[in-house]
């Protein structure tokens, strides 16, 4: 029998009552009614899921932190999507995705503090953030141009890719900039979204922005092909040990004796060591690295 988790019911909950508040004080018409419940109950979905194959019975602190961003950008999607009926009310807009940018920083110090970083909270943290800079590309680009919408399908589009490309398919390093460049993502679009700069300006900083995507992502895309071979290698040696940890187990066990802790620590090291990725490289960060097929956990 499934277990029902609360954190992603509660979470449901609250995007209703961010919807009702909305539509008691700025207004929400049937578009944004929809786009929004549409967006909660996704969420509520998939996190649920997510939280049912990575074994967690409830969320964590920093998984709490993330849930509250979720809902705030579930605000700006409906708005979002009640602005192509009816005028947005932008200063609200621009309030509720500042303060999800906020959090972002919130919810990484939170884990870091109480020791409970997890996979789990890297991708639901990276999807609210790809979802987020999407949604802002979808009302930016009537303004400024189809064009902008490069920089929230980048993301997809390279996930799309490693579905097709085998070599795309592996843990990246580590690597700040990355992080760096999402927040400039946020950042630029929500300067864009309200209007802050002269709308020559806000094009040129929209480009440049487009930019250290590319680069960022061109970058990426280029060390998984660079060490596509020694990564297959390295994936190869890990399979072959694990078979010949495997087959040494049987062997002790075929001869009546008990295997040695050192053993089982072997064991167990080689699995620790290819979940989750598909080459097995044990880069020394956890949380910022993601199998590519899954995306990164940061642009």
């Amino acid at each position: 029998m499934s277990t029902v988790r609360t954190g992603p019911v509660i979470g449901l909950l609250a995007q209703i009552g961010v919807l009702a508040v909305l539509a008691q004080t700025v207004g929400l018409g049937p578009a944004g009614w929809a786009a929004g419940l549409v967006y909660g109950v996704v969420l509520c979905a998939l996190l649920s899921r997510g939280m049912t194959r990575a074994g967690a019975p409830d969320l964590s602190p920093a998984d709490r932190v993330t849930l509250s961003r979720a809902i705030l950008a579930g605000g700006v999607t409906a708005l979002a999507a009640d602005s192509f009926t009816r005028p947005a009310p932008v200063a609200v807009m621009v309030v509720l995705t500042s303060v999800a940018l906020a959090l972002d920083a919130v919810d990484g110090y939170t884990a870091r503090r109480t020791g409970t970083s997890s996979e789990l909270g890297a991708r639901f943290d990276m999807e609210i953030d790809s979802f987020l800079v999407l949604v802002l590309c979808l009302y930016v680009a009537p303004s400024t141009g189809a064009w902008v919408l490069a920089i929230g399908a980048m993301r997809y589009v390279f996930v799309a890719a490693s579905w097709v490309l085998s070599w795309m398919r592996g843990s990246l390093p580590p690597r700040y900039w990355r992080k760096v460049v999402a927040a400039v993502q946020g950042v630029v679009l929500t300067v864009a979204m309200g209007d802050a700069l002269p709308g020559p300006l806000t094009t040129v900083v929209l480009v440049a922005s487009l930019a250290l995507l590319v680069e960022s992502f061109g970058r990426d895309v280029r060390w998984l092909w660079t060490t596509r071979h020694l990564r297959r290698a390295v994936a190869n040696d890990a399979v072959d040990q694990q078979t010949s940890v495997a087959h040494g187990s049987d062997a002790m066990v075929h001869a009546g004796s008990q295997p040695s802790h050192s053993a089982v620590s072997a064991g167990a090291g080689l699995t620790g060591l290819g979940h989750g990725r598909t080459d097995g490289l044990p880069w020394p960060e956890h949380r910022p690295v993601a199998v590519a097929r899954r995306g990164i956990a940061r642009v």
